[in-house]
């Protein structure tokens, strides 16, 4: 729903707008942070850093990015975001699929305990 957040142990997430097959989100991760290394099986997502530095994790490479850039992931491809800088990383993420709800998450690494 277009207004939803969410606190998450890495930072939170605000939802900007959604429709049949897309959703827009930003992101806050804050510095030293990072979200469980998951894949979804109906969604792709498209990121876009705002500021910050993104050190992301896909398919077990690393990609960083700056203010401006950005970095797609293709639907049930690994991946995570990352910062390891000290300041606050802002990214949004424009998720298109089938479904792109919450429960679209298969958390393979989790640094906080959390399950899929």
């Amino acid at each position: 729903m277009i207004g939803e957040s969410d606190t998450r142990p890495w930072g939170s997430w605000h939802i900007l707008d959604e429709g049949d097959g897309f959703k827009v989100k930003r992101l806050e991760v804050l510095p030293h942070s990072r979200l469980s290394y998951q894949t979804h099986a109906h969604r792709s997502e498209h990121w876009v850093v705002v500021t910050g530095r993104a050190s992301s994790i896909i398919e077990g490479q690393t990609v960083v990015s700056g203010p401006g850039e950005c970095v797609d992931i293709p639907i049930g491809m690994p991946h995570r975001i990352v910062n390891a800088e000290d300041e606050l990383l802002v990214i949004i993420e424009v998720q298109r699929g089938d479904y792109c709800g919450e429960d679209d998450i298969v958390r393979l690494e989790d640094d906080y305990g959390r399950q899929a």
